[in-house]
């Protein structure tokens, strides 16, 4: 019997191109683009991705309000409206890409916070998503200076940030899973954000009116129709 390369105890029945063996089809369902580094041509990767991606953008959604709700209770709308920018720009950046790593997103937050502190040394050169995430947070200050955190209170918000987003992501190398959580939430119950997000936008335009997906408050009981003046420009 063939071992599955993973969990070694059922039997590999699929190829597995990341592990160089044998896989089963649940460590494959459960694995794929997670802990397991798959390559973008495996035959099994698009029939299982979407599974997945929603699978994990269900267990987000609830840490995820908790986290929004704490946020407001730390730092108002000001660090919801933080966040939130950075949540919009990361689905805009990574969806459909299936080389992010939540590691780039976590670097990206370490180096906004880095140019928010009042002790800031200019360093190194940046990876390109924390400079894509710095230069799209100036953009949004420099248009709505009162509508989101600055170097005055931004610094503590963001590390709350980079602890919420390492935490779910957990400890493996090369995790996907934050990643996964986000896309695959919005994906879900914002679709049309995530199409209008898979649009380039001009440096500051990426947040729109609509675009916001800040969970909702629990009594908000309005539909979405046709006169609903929410996905105007």
């Amino acid at each position: 019997m063939s071992q599955c390369a993973y969990c070694k105890q059922r039997k590999g029945k699929r190829v597995c191109p990341g592990l160089n063996g044998l896989i089963c089809s649940q460590c494959c369902g459960e694995h794929r683009l997670v802990r397991v580094t798959c390559p973008s041509d495996c035959v099994y990767l698009d029939s299982g991705s979407d599974y997945q991606q929603k699978r994990l953008g269900e267990q987000f959604m609830p840490l995820r309000r908790e986290f929004y709700r704490e946020l407001g209770e730390f730092g108002g709308q000001q660090a919801i409206s933080l966040f939130n920018l950075i949540e919009v720009i990361t689905v805009s950046f990574f969806q459909g890409r299936r080389d992010g790593q939540d590691a780039e997103v976590v670097a990206a937050i370490q180096g906004l916070r880095r140019t928010l502190s009042p002790l800031h040394v200019p360093s190194a050169p940046m990876p390109v998503f924390a400079e894509h995430l710095i230069k799209e947070y100036d953009a949004f200050k420099k248009q709505n200076p009162k509508q989101i955190a600055d170097s005055s209170n931004a610094p503590e918000i963001l590390d709350r940030a980079i602890k919420f987003v390492s935490d779910f992501s957990g400890k493996d190398f090369q995790s996907r899973r934050f990643l996964g959580g986000l896309i695959g939430y919005v994906t879900a119950y914002h679709p049309e954000i995530a199409a209008n997000l898979q649009k380039k936008h001009e440096p500051g335009h990426i947040v729109l009116p609509g675009q916001s997906f800040m969970p909702p408050p629990a009594a908000d009981s309005h539909v979405h129709g046709p006169e609903c003046q929410h996905h105007q420009h």
